[in-house]
């Protein structure tokens, strides 16, 4: 494989896993194991460690894309035009776009300010905290006898028929 190829494609799990081992203060072993041991007990950490997996596993994958694709190079005597080399060639492309992927994902998992992770983080409180009452009322509001409901209320479920 060229040179520059291997680096590169293997700097990208290289880096991201730096990032993680930094933001847990861990290794990736010890984060497997913690994560392993109490899945729900950090749901971040259970995410990026699924997700560091995949991304790992998507290098795996294209490493030997581009090994089956440098191997075919080396034993074309002439121009590469055989539908096998289109192939590889897909298969590396193919392999290179889902490792990018995943690798977009784990950096969005590490970044506390992504579009998105506010949001996400509010639903997850909201999760945790005991709700003290009903969401929403679930009986009618107490009218004094004698009142009815107000006029403009009864138009508009009338319009709605």
């Amino acid at each position: 494989m060229p040179d520059g190829i291997s680096d590169e494609s293997e700097d990208v799990v290289g880096v991201l896993t730096e990032r993680i081992e930094a933001r847990f203060g861990m290794g990736m072993d010890q984060l497997k194991s913690a994560v392993a041991a109490a899945p729900t007990a950090n749901p971040e950490a259970t995410d990026v460690v699924k997700w560091h997996g995949l991304l790992v596993e998507a290098q795996s994958v294209l490493d030997r894309a581009e090994d089956d694709l440098v191997a075919a190079l080396q034993t074309q005597p002439s121009e590469v035009d055989d539908p096998t080399m289109g192939g590889l060639a897909h298969r590396v492309n193919a392999a290179v776009t889902a490792r990018d992927g995943r690798a977009m994902v784990v950096r969005w998992l590490l970044d506390p300010d992504a579009p998105g992770k506010k949001d996400l983080a509010t639903q997850r409180l909201a999760r945790l905290r005991p709700r003290t009452g009903p969401a929403v009322q679930t009986s009618a509001p107490h009218r004094p006898a004698g009142t009815s409901a107000p006029a403009s209320a009864w138009r508009s479920t009338r319009a709605a028929r």
